[in-house]
């Protein structure tokens, strides 16, 4: 018997050479018919199409390594920022306030200046350095004492009108009752005719009062009161107060007058001092009131500069 062949477990095909060989002729017929016919653009697509799945999921590590970098970068970068910005908001908004404040005291001042060219009485400018602790009073302090010639008794004015008088003086300080304290009282005249009446500080707000004034007396709202001269620490003109109401009451003979000072009591730092009339400008009032024609009959005359009073 002829002895069986034993059964080869694998089927040997062509060889690798020649795979080799067929493959990439293969590949050069479809690379050149590709080029020339442009046949297999829809297959590469689909194929692109089925494999961009797997590339996302390759990418996937990279991109997200990415994406936290630039979050962690991103959002300590506009940290920083955020901090410098809101920094820089507070000292611009600092510098906006010191600015604006500087403008108001130029402006205040300016109008100071200007104001002392209207007196002829001397005028010292002065700043408030604080305010009285008595809620009950109404009075300021003002860095100009004794030894910058200020004697009790002058007057402090702005340039809108009245702030008070200089009741107490110090060596380097001085204190200065406003217009709206109780204890003060300013002979005053209303300019639209002229009436004279005693101003006092109402005491419990911003106000000043005409008290002792008939019911049917000629006042009306929005009337502007005037200093009247005659206690001869005020000069003649300063504008005083602002009629605001009228009450009048049948059952009083009085009528309640409430009026609101054009000064800036509690608005400015700076006010002025202004020095006590002296004897010679009353002796050349009077002169001038000796020289003007006399008065017509049946015409009321009114007095421009009043005959002086002592101070107070």
């Amino acid at each position: 018997m002829e002895p069986q062949q034993t059964p080869a477990f694998f089927i040997r095909g062509p060889s690798p050479f020649a795979r080799l060989v067929f493959f990439a002729v293969l590949s050069v017929a479809l690379m050149a018919t590709d080029s020339r016919l442009h046949y297999l653009n829809e297959i590469r697509q689909g194929f692109m199409a089925l494999v961009h799945p797997l590339q996302v999921i390759a990418n996937a590590p990279v991109n997200l390594y990415r994406q936290t970098t630039d979050y962690l970068t991103s959002h300590h970068r506009l940290y920083l920022e955020n901090q410098r910005l809101t920094q820089q908001a507070m000292v611009q908004g600092v510098a906006l306030q010191k600015l604006q404040t500087l403008e108001a005291e130029n402006e205040h001042l300016r109008s100071l200046l200007g104001a002392t060219k209207s007196w002829e009485q001397p005028a010292k400018l002065g700043e408030i350095m604080y305010a009285s602790r008595d809620p009950f009073s109404h009075k300021i302090v003002v860095n100009l004492g004794s030894t910058h010639g200020i004697v009790a008794g002058e007057a402090v004015v702005d340039e809108a009108g009245v702030v008070g008088q200089i009741t107490r003086v110090y060596p380097f300080s001085s204190e200065v009752t406003l217009i709206t304290d109780k204890e003060l009282a300013i002979p005053v005249q209303v300019e639209r005719n002229s009436l004279r009446a005693i101003a006092f500080g109402h005491g419990r707000d911003n106000a000043i009062d005409l008290p002792y004034l008939p019911a049917n007396v000629d006042v009306r709202k929005g009337d502007r009161l005037i200093t009247s001269g005659i206690d001869g620490v005020y000069p003649t003109g300063l504008s005083v107060a602002v009629v605001t109401s009228i009450e009048r009451n049948p059952d009083s003979p009085f009528a309640k007058i409430t009026c609101k000072p054009v000064a800036g009591i509690e608005n400015y730092r700076e006010v002025l001092v202004l020095g006590m009339p002296k004897p010679d400008a009353y002796k050349k009032s009077e002169a001038a009131k000796d020289q003007r024609p006399p008065v017509k009959p049946g015409s009321t005359p009114v007095a421009k500069h009043a005959t002086p009073h002592a101070a107070h």
